[in-house]
């Protein structure tokens, strides 16, 4: 990799995910009690006294976020997108900082390992001849020993979030298809006895959508937004047109184009599945885990 190419990776890291930061110090636990004279008993404490606790913004598995660590990353979100920050800004950080630790958990019980010569060594071809790693760190509010804690938690949750999306098949059974949406129920029974009419379907769907004649090409199961489709759309025949199907976002009357048992998926396509594949880990991930929001 060229040294300007990882410079950049690294900016990516820090400024556009929001790279993990947490700090996990223990406090000072000896204790020091004052002496009394020879001749009295000694004064002793009954309990020794609670370590301050370490302010908190949230705690995962019994994992600290801690408070510095999340207004450190606010700051470089703030100046990232070089605005004043909003809740739903605010509440984005500390979500990202949530998921990403639960991705770092869980890379270490999947066996991710990296050596701290390993690290050393990842981080030193960091350095571009433009600007060394320490200028740049310096730049956005990292000590050497915060960015390298925070660097080997986001190498350990980019290597689950890989583990996760490669599972998502280069190939599967696909259909296409095209489709006359409608928002009036009224209307699309209209529509549909025109059809049972005779009028043919491509005419129709370019009349209610000119601009891609209700095209919604090839694609696989999971990939429509609304996933109830799947299984009324994936047992029609070719050729078939579907009865009217409602949702959420108005009336449905699909037709078969095509079918293939087994077809490479379209990259964007793969990409948008990896997505979803990603957000389904982590919300199955969030309902087996304890995350307590301790924000002041």
């Amino acid at each position: 990799m060229k040294k300007t190419a990882a410079h950049a990776i690294l900016i990516l890291l820090a400024v556009i995910f929001v790279m993990l930061s947490v700090s996990c110090g223990s406090p000072d636990e000896n204790q020091t009690f004052a002496s009394t004279a020879t001749s009295l008993p000694p004064t002793r404490t009954p309990f020794p006294p609670s370590p301050t606790p370490i302010p908190s913004a949230a705690v995962v598995n019994g994992e600290i976020i801690t408070l510095s660590t999340y207004q450190e990353e606010l700051a470089r979100y703030k100046a990232a997108v070089n605005r004043e920050l909003t809740e739903e800004d605010r509440e984005r950080v500390i979500e990202d900082l949530i998921d990403r630790t639960l991705l770092a958990q869980a890379a270490s019980g999947e066996g991710f390992q990296i050596s701290e010569e390993e690290l050393t060594a990842r981080i030193e071809t960091l350095t571009s001849d433009n600007q060394p790693i320490t200028d740049w760190l310096a730049n956005f509010g990292y000590t050497e020993e915060s960015f390298r804690e925070n660097y080997l938690r986001s190498l350990a949750a980019a290597w689950m979030r890989d583990k996760i999306i490669a599972e998502v098949p280069q190939q599967t059974e696909q259909i296409r298809a095209q489709q006359i949406l409608l928002y009036d129920q009224a209307q699309a029974e209209t529509v549909f006895q025109s059809l049972e009419s005779g009028s043919r379907f491509e005419e129709l769907a370019a009349n209610y959508d000119p601009q891609t004649r209700g095209y919604l090409g090839w694609f696989p199961r999971g990939f429509l937004t609304i996933p109830e489709l799947d299984e009324i759309l994936f047992n029609q025949d070719v050729g078939e047109y579907s009865d009217i199907i409602e949702t959420e976002i108005g009336y449905h009357i699909i037709k078969i184009l095509d079918k293939e048992a087994s077809k490479v998926i379209n990259p964007a396509v793969r990409m948008e599945l990896q997505k979803k594949a990603l957000q389904n880990w982590l919300e199955r991930r969030r309902k087996l885990s304890t995350i307590n929001l301790t924000l002041p």
